[in-house]
């Protein structure tokens, strides 16, 4: 393969392939002069990034063009609200990259890359970490024993072979995986469903006090740590591309999965804690030690067939939807385009889908699933803020037609939004008994949402489906996510602020 060749001319190519094709202009990086003199522009290219941006246009016409032959609870609901405007409007592969790239700029679309690759490696590694633990149970053993004791790691090198097998699956054919996720799909429901109805058969009230053992924020806190369990419709997202009528399927898509996973998910924690108390369950494979408690021993070998295939779908949709990520966030020359490419024979993208499933497997094989949900929920959050913010954006901002005036004062009403809710969250974490704090952080959130909604006339209305109370619901979203990132502990945010740090270091001298 060669990489030589004009980045325009790239533009035109119906799509990158493994052949004789570029991604970068003919006399970037031939020398160490030339790599020093572009780190000399660093500034001009920044502030490019930073104050540049795409359009609708550009998203929807040419980058399909690129592709259309080869690859055809209440914050959460929040989110997803955004998440559907945007994917009815702007009906590419990216997600949220290409939404945020479009509204906020560059710089700010390649910090949300590095979190979402971030929050893809993360989270099948916790994934796989999980599926091993429901193994052994289905084994008949403790969900630890198949893991490898090194130190003061356990290596789990079972999570890595089942990475390497979905990512094999998903790059072999894409309509072979979507296949093999309905049948998977529709056993789990069966499962899901006897869960259910046995475990309330066996349900004993008592389990339930204390009803709040750790308050209110015990509950804020379990909310943001299992929050990336609700982070699966931006992959749905990110296929809007490849959707043969996305104004009405992506919306019934993100909705309707929202609802009917917020129902069931409240409803199998309901029958967990109601069959065995909260001090006895077992954080690796709670469902199947549950069973056993009650005395149905032999229904915890079924409930862990059951999660075993619940886990290898989102294993394999993760493996489809990453690497689409991946290949959009390539495109842009984020990352080496090299992962862009898409095998002719298969019609996938196998190098984007082995660079996440090499990672996720390293990560997998050392990480605990503590540490990886608390990383993963971080980046989750961060990324749902963002989306909310370029909502605002998007409906009170169009370059080059709203004035000067009221461009600033979108800045300002966006900033007093997020202070706002910083020091909310703050403060619940540092006086979480207190009221002086939110007498004054709350009304400042009131007073910079209804300044937007007052001062500010909407520049651009959805031209099929839109968010409702617009800016009221985005500005609560913004509110509650970073309330419940302000929940996590110290820990989360020491390994959120190593990653982000190693992002903008590449940034700088790379990207």
């Amino acid at each position: 393969m060669s990489y030589i060749g004009k980045e325009d001319e790239v533009q035109q190519r119906p799509y990158w392939r493994w052949s004789k094709v570029d991604f970068l202009p003919e006399e970037s990086f031939q020398n160490w002069n030339t790599y020093l003199s572009a780190l000399s522009q660093i500034y001009s290219r920044f502030n490019d990034r930073l104050l540049g941006r795409s359009d609708d246009a550009n998203k929807i016409t040419q980058l399909r063009k690129q592709s259309e032959n080869d690859m055809k609870r209440i914050s959460a609901m929040l989110s997803v609200f955004c998440y559907t405007e945007f994917a009815v409007e702007i009906p590419v592969a990216g997600g949220s990259f290409a939404y945020l790239r479009i509204e906020l700029g560059d710089f700010v679309a390649f910090i949300t890359a590095g979190n979402i690759l971030l929050e893809s490696i993360v989270g099948g590694a916790a994934v796989a970490r999980a599926w091993t633990s429901y193994f052994a149970t289905l084994l008949n053993r403790q969900p630890d024993s198949l893991r490898i004791p090194k130190g003061n790691y356990l290596l789990d090198p079972i999570a890595v072979a089942v990475l390497a097998i979905a990512a094999t699956i998903a790059m072999i054919s894409t309509k072979k995986t979507s296949q093999l996720n309905w049948i998977a799909t529709a056993l789990n429901t069966l499962v899901i469903l006897f869960v259910l109805i046995a475990g309330f058969a066996h349900a004993n009230t008592s389990n339930l006090t204390p009803f709040l053992p750790h308050g209110a924020k015990g509950i804020f806190q379990a909310a943001a740590i299992v929050y990336f369990a609700y982070g699966g419709f931006d992959s749905i997202a990110t296929m809007a591309e490849e959707t043969k009528n996305p104004s009405r399927d992506i919306p019934l898509g993100l909705l309707g999965s929202m609802s009917i996973i917020t129902v069931v998910y409240c409803l199998m924690a309901l029958s967990l804690s109601m069959m065995q108390k909260y001090t006895e369950i077992d954080p690796n494979a709670a469902y199947s030690m549950a069973f056993q408690s009650v005395g149905m021993k032999w229904a915890k070998y079924l409930v862990a067939l059951g999660a075993l295939k619940g886990m290898t779908t989102v294993l394999l949709v993760g493996a489809l939807g990453q690497a689409r990520y991946t290949t959009h966030i390539a495109r842009a020359h984020m990352i080496p385009p090299w992962f862009a490419l898409v095998h002719p024979k298969t019609g996938t993208p196998i190098n984007a889908t082995l660079l996440m499933t090499i990672s996720s497997g390293l990560v997998a094989f050392f990480s605990s699933l503590d540490v990886l949900a608390s990383l993963l929920s971080v980046s989750t959050l961060f990324i749902f803020m963002m989306m909310a913010v370029a909502l605002l954006v998007r409906r009170y901002y169009v370059r080059e037609v709203t004035p000067g005036i009221n461009q600033l004062k979108l800045v300002i009403f966006l900033l007093v939004i997020i202070a706002s809710s910083m020091g909310t969250s703050a403060y619940w974490g540092l006086r979480p008994n207190g009221w002086v704090g939110y007498v004054v952080t709350i009304p400042l959130w009131f007073l910079g949402t209804m300044g937007i909604s007052i001062f500010l006339p909407q520049q651009r209305t959805p031209k099929v489906w839109g968010v409702p109370l617009v800016p009221w619901l985005p500005s609560l979203s913004v509110a509650i996510n970073i309330f419940l990132m302000g929940s996590l502990g110290p820990p989360a945010f020491i390994r959120f602020g190593i990653c982000t740090v190693a992002m903008l270091v590449y940034y700088i001298l790379v990207g």
